[in-house]
């Protein structure tokens, strides 16, 4: 048995992030990745795990505290020959960054509605908490995902009675709170703080039922989404783009892909919509901005990152492709495969899945006509693709078969009106319909 010191690891660009949960103390023996503290930023939970199994020596952080990469936060005594393990242990992403929720899903990347919402404004609360209550609820015994939702009401989880293991107070506690349960709901709060709850229904009643507990990406990425909902005026904007050309020169692409000699890879639809996109965002600045927090002004990004929404076993994530303005098709293309694979694993890391500055939601390998995907707040629009299908289209003599795709743009009304986004889909559309447009 050896003394290690633990530090923070990796967690992307995030600096002086609070401490918002320790649930080992001094003597407590841990398992190899049980998690040792919780941290929050204003994008994601995320669990710092044991390097080792071992005995907690010294813990030299307390709640309330700022760390970043490298700051040591306490001791191991670690067995065997984990004890090598010195360096910084792997941070756990605890929460999805989205939105986006969504939009994270093709065929080799497979995108859906996006559930990665980051820096939400907050559904309710002015977080005026009594002068005995800290607003990371340090004092209670919760996990993360409860505490945020206490702020967001504006609950006093200190009123709160725990049902789960060792008094630990769960969501089903809130619920039970507001729904006047197992305990009566603050003056003013009603079902969701104005809202009205579902009534439960035993449904057992009607014929047989079958429990299973939500994954627990769903269960992360649900409230951001909701939240985006709640906040978000979306309005959405319907084209169709001829992708005939374009998807000959796919194919051929896709073809010499599929046998490179340094390592396969495909190339999907998805890398020339991104790289129209970006095109398209130039031109029209205001879809590639942020609301500032006084909603009173815009934030205009000067760099072009891309969400894209992955279906993964367990649910929807959002990697981020960054710098899609300075990379070509196929470079694209070989960072979605790599990165989708790392999405359906559950390896991303909290800096793969944000910084987005726009998204897209594609449905493109499974079906439909149109839907309308939730918008990544803080970004002010999304866009959703299906699956293009052969049409007849006039070309001014006669009708000829002509491959369409339609396009679903989700936008914020607080930030775009209706005349904007019909012009960003037509300036897109011609993008994807001429392949010498784009610069690949």
């Amino acid at each position: 048995m050896s003394a290690i010191e633990v530090k923070v690891p990796d967690i992307g660009d995030f600096k002086n992030v609070p401490v918002i949960e320790i649930p080992v103390k001094p003597g407590d023996v841990v398992k190899l990745d049980d998690p040792l503290l919780v941290l929050e930023s204003d994008k994601a939970s995320m669990e710092v795990p044991s390097p080792a199994a071992g005995k907690v020596l010294e813990i030299l952080v307390k709640l309330g505290d700022k760390v970043g990469e490298g700051s040591l936060i306490l001791t191991l005594e670690a067995e065997g020959a984990a004890a090598a393990a010195t360096g910084p242990a792997v941070a756990a992403p605890a929460a999805p960054p989205a939105s986006a929720k969504i939009a994270q899903e093709p065929i080799a990347v497979t995108d859906l509605d996006a559930g990665r919402l980051t820096n939400p404004a907050p559904i309710v609360g002015s977080t005026n908490y009594p002068p005995n209550i800290a607003a990371d609820f340090s004092n209670v015994h919760a996990s993360p995902s409860v505490r945020r939702l206490a702020r967001e009401l504006d609950l006093d989880l200190t009123k709160l009675t725990g049902t789960g293991d060792k008094g630990r107070i769960t969501k089903e506690d809130v619920k039970a709170f507001l729904g006047g349960g197992k305990a009566a709901a603050p003056a003013g709060v009603s079902g969701g703080s104005g809202i009205p709850e579902i009534p439960t229904i035993d449904f057992s009643k009607f014929g047989p039922i079958e429990e299973k507990p939500l994954s627990r990406i769903k269960k992360l990425s649900g409230p951001f989404l909701h939240r985006s909902w709640l906040n978000v005026p979306a309005v959405t904007q319907h084209d169709e783009a001829d992708i005939t050309e374009i998807e000959a020169y796919r194919k051929e692409l896709d073809d010499a892909a599929k046998t490179d000699k340094k390592k396969p890879f495909r190339v999907s639809l998805l890398p020339f919509l991104m790289k129209a996109c970006v095109s398209t965002l130039k031109t029209f600045p205001d879809f590639n901005s942020s609301l500032n927090p006084a909603k009173d002004g815009l934030i205009y990004k000067k760099y072009y990152n891309i969400g894209i929404a992955v279906d993964t076993p367990e649910g929807l994530v959002v990697p981020v492709i960054k710098d899609v303005d300075r990379k070509g098709v196929l470079e694209i293309s070989r960072e979605l495969g790599e990165i989708s694979a790392k999405a359906r694993d559950g390896k991303l890391s909290p800096a793969e899945m944000s910084g987005a500055t726009f998204t897209i939601s594609s449905l493109g390998g499974i079906g439909g006509t149109g839907f309308t995907p939730i918008v990544n707040a803080p970004e002010v629009a999304i866009l959703g693709v299906v699956r293009s299908k052969m049409a007849p289209v006039w070309n001014g003599e006669e009708f000829k078969p002509r491959l369409m795709l339609p396009l679903s743009l989700s936008y914020d009304h607080r930030v775009i009106d209706g005349a904007a986004a019909a012009r960003f889909c037509r300036h897109l559309a011609p993008l994807l319909e001429d392949v010498r447009r784009l610069a690949l």
